[in-house]
């Protein structure tokens, strides 16, 4: 009798490596590993494997290094779905189906891309969509409504900007929807004449955008734009995402839709967390009860029951809410989400439910008003392991993150910000010495500090590789390294990417390393993360995915 045949499960499969990194202390590495009814049965040697186990041997990745599928522990299902309307930001990126597309570096070139844009669209009425945006990198006046006036007198305009918390539209878009100098609403900026500049700051000024709004994020709700998220995280080795915040999960159809969707054939698993900040219709408490009664319908493909609240804005788009002695160019300090004194009545509900909760803190203040609403919500009711988690960091001092320790919450950093934005911050956000503490891994690893790092894609592009590589080496665009002293290993950094991820999203008995009885999730790619140069971390290429023990191949790079 072969071992496999008296347990009435699937045949074992043996996935010879050219070497495995599991992120198990227990066996670090191994050259094989052996797989079961989409679970890791074990690792060892392929021979071992077989002898213990029985099963065969598949030679597909004998070439390939496996790591655990990387977890992705703050992204946005808009991943795949944006890419439906027109790309115009700095840098160029990657879409899910492995085309490139130029970035836009200069203010004509982004007028340019959407005139082709508009020549494109044939009905006079639909509205012209774009994504992406990102004024902090021109110098000058601010683009505004102007700009998008070259485009079009007529068609109405959206653009979102590269940070998702604001979007600058044209004229006609804002005489369509009433936006006008009798707008008195926080978040629309003024130009000296008492015009609105065309720039919307956060969600509520964005409402105002009306029908074009809706359809920006309407159109991102369909089953081939969840499919687009999963086809964009195979291509970067991710095996586990995270929807936070982005969809309303008190909606039926919405729940049924990720059932539908994520099936076994599904590229990754995901972690819903509902947006409660904009979607409580009946208040938190209701929110709660309805969120622990959604968990009970949670897969092994999809979790749900846990919560994101939002504190402040962006850092670059000027909405953060940072501390003394404020922004470096002096403007105004940003927009509150969530008021201060508000903060301990929105986490209760949800702590005392047993919930997770996951808030965005980008700003110093934000973090420190986020602390003390949760000390009181603490102090009232405690619980040990809440892992209630600060999403960004950026601003995160040390003596914030000794309360964060002693309040038993994680940090999950935006670690891509460095490369992405270091610059800018140096130069015009926050001066160079708060840009060199910012996003500060080295702090929060040496005070004990549960951590993962994330990409906020659709933000920043979706990739584990480049979070770690920017964490590890800290480099800002134009070669200056910016906070020396934050800078981690690659091991913490590739830690923080897989079980650091799992054990947020408490996921860590699942996910997060290749150990006996997790899902089958790795990471295949064609070099060793622990062998290549630190600077060349980002660059390893990426040969897909195993997701409970079916392979996934990333889309060839046109």
């Amino acid at each position: 009798m072969s071992p496999d045949s008296s347990s009435g499960t699937s045949p074992t499969t043996v996935f010879p490596a050219r070497i495995v990194h599991t992120i198990d202390p227990a066996a670090p590495t191994a050259s094989a590993v052996a797989v079961r009814d989409g679970r890791f049965l074990a690792v060892g040697d392929p021979s071992d494997l077989v002898a213990t186990y029985g099963g065969t041997i598949d030679d597909s990745l004998a070439d390939k290094v496996l790591l655990p599928g990387f977890v992705e522990a703050h992204s946005h299902k808009d991943t795949g779905g944006i890419w439906q309307h027109t790309y115009v930001g700095y840098e160029g990126r990657i879409g899910p189906e492995g085309q490139w597309w130029p970035g836009c570096s200069t203010p004509e070139r982004v007028v340019e891309r959407l005139r082709e844009a508009d020549r494109e669209l044939e009905d006079p009425d639909e509205p012209l969509l774009a994504w992406g945006l990102d004024p902090i990198f021109w110098p000058g006046e601010r683009f505004d409504r102007r700009q998008l006036d070259a485009v079009s007198t007529t068609r109405q305009i959206f653009v979102i900007h590269s940070n998702m918390h604001l979007a600058t539209v044209n004229t006609a878009l804002m005489e369509a929807q009433g936006i006008s100098p009798d707008t008195m609403a926080e978040g629309v900026p003024k130009d000296a004449a008492g015009w609105p500049t065309g720039e919307l700051q956060e969600p509520a000024a964005m409402f105002l955008a009306g029908k074009p709004f809706r359809s920006f994020f309407g159109r991102l709700r369909s089953d081939e734009a969840l499919h687009k998220f999963g086809r964009a995280a195979r291509n970067v080795g991710v095996t586990t995402v995270t929807d936070l915040g982005t969809s309303n999960l008190l909606e039926e159809s919405t729940v049924r839709q990720w059932l539908d969707v994520a099936d076994e054939a599904f590229p990754m698993r995901a972690a819903m967390f509902h947006g409660a900040v904009m979607y409580a219709p009946d208040g938190d408490e209701a929110c709660a009860a309805a969120m622990v009664d959604l968990k009970r319908k949670s897969t092994d493909r999809v979790r749900f029951g846990n919560v994101k609240l939002l504190m402040d804005g962006s850092i670059q788009g000027g909405t953060a809410r940072v501390r003394w002695p404020g922004y470096l160019h002096g403007g105004p300090n940003g927009i509150w989400l969530i008021a201060p004194d508000q903060v301990a009545d929105r986490i209760a509900p949800y702590h005392r439910a047993g919930l997770q909760v996951h808030t965005h803190a980008n700003g110093d203040q934000a973090v420190e008003a986020l602390l003390e609403g949760f000390e009181k919500v603490q102090t009232t009711h405690p619980m040990p392991d809440h892992r209630h988690t600060v999403q960004h960091c950026q601003m995160t001092s040390p003596g914030q993150y000794r309360k964060m320790k002693a309040l038993g919450m994680c940090a999950n950093v935006f670690a891509n910000h460095t490369w992405f934005w270091g610059d800018q911050h140096r130069d015009i956000t926050v001066g160079p010495d708060r840009a060199a503490r910012m996003n500060a891994a080295r702090t929060a690893l040496d005070l004990g500090i549960p951590l993962s790092m994330h990409s906020d894609s659709p933000v920043t592009p979706i990739g584990s590789l480049h979070v770690a590589w920017a964490a590890v080496n800290r480099v800002t665009p134009s070669g200056d390294v910016l906070g020396a002293d934050e800078r981690i290993s690659v091991a913490e950094a590739l830690h923080a990417v897989t079980m650091g991820g799992a054990w947020q999203l408490r996921m860590e008995d699942e996910i997060g390393s290749i150990s006996p009885r997790k899902f089958a999730d790795c990471a295949v790619l064609e070099a060793d993360p622990f062998e290549v140069d630190p600077m060349e971390l980002r660059d390893v290429p990426v040969w897909g995915t195993m997701s409970g023990g079916a392979l996934h191949q990333a889309a060839a790079r046109g």
